[in-house]
């Protein structure tokens, strides 16, 4: 039987000192943490910090340039190309570009009303199970891509998140405060053949995360 493994990782952090719900806005870049972040990553994978080095032989990311840049460090140190997936593009959302809690950002502002009815689903943006659909088509696009070695796929909070729920067999609506997704984590996906037999998570960045991150529209 062949062992893959694909990573899910979640971007560093992003330049925002607004606190845009940036979504998929362009021209938001990483902040310089951010891309300390992603180089931390990179030296965790290929075992520049001591660990083993893992055995990459595709990354790729979301066509977003938060995610591209993330991506990129990742890439050079497995000596691969980096490619780009639509598929595990950020979630859309209604209140993208917004700043919440004056003016028109309000939720009590009667105009977001129609998109709040259903958390379940949620009503606000893009549903839940489809973000969990394509983002299962790349992770099995990359496991038949990378068959017995490892992927790198970078992504971003709420679809890493929706996808990881699904593969436990959770409920896909959630508290988004109770998400285990923090900025340069990696989730990962074991598979026997075509079949996946377990889910894991760690945070290669712990010790970089700042101490109240600011909106990152994910």
């Amino acid at each position: 039987m062949s062992r893959t493994i694909v990573h899910l990782m979640r971007h560093g952090e992003v330049h925002n000192p607004e606190g845009v719900l940036y979504g998929r806005l362009p021209n938001y870049r990483l902040s310089e943490l951010g891309h300390r972040m992603a180089e931390r990553v990179a030296e965790h994978l290929s075992g520049a910090l001591g660990e083993p080095r893992r055995d990459v032989v595709a990354v790729i990311a979301s066509p977003l340039e938060r995610a591209q840049q993330t991506a990129t460090p990742v890439a050079a140190a497995f000596g691969v190309e980096l490619g780009t997936d639509d598929r595990i593009i950020e979630a859309a959302n209604h209140f993208e570009g917004f700043t919440f809690g004056k003016g028109k950002g309000r939720l009590t502002n009667p105009q977001h009303w129609p998109h709040l009815w259903n958390p379940f689903r949620p009503s606000w943006g893009e549903p839940y199970q489809e973000q969990v659909d394509r983002v299962m088509q790349a992770v099995h696009a990359a496991r038949e891509l990378a068959e017995g070695h490892e992927a790198v796929l970078v992504s971003h909070q709420l679809p890493i998140w929706a996808t990881r729920l699904a593969a436990e067999g959770r409920r896909l609506w959630h508290d988004p405060r109770q998400r285990e997704c923090t900025l340069a984590s990696l989730t990962s996906f074991t598979f026997r053949d075509d079949t996946l037999t377990g889910v894991s998570y760690r945070e290669p960045a712990r010790d970089l995360l700042p101490a109240k991150p600011g909106v990152s529209g994910a």
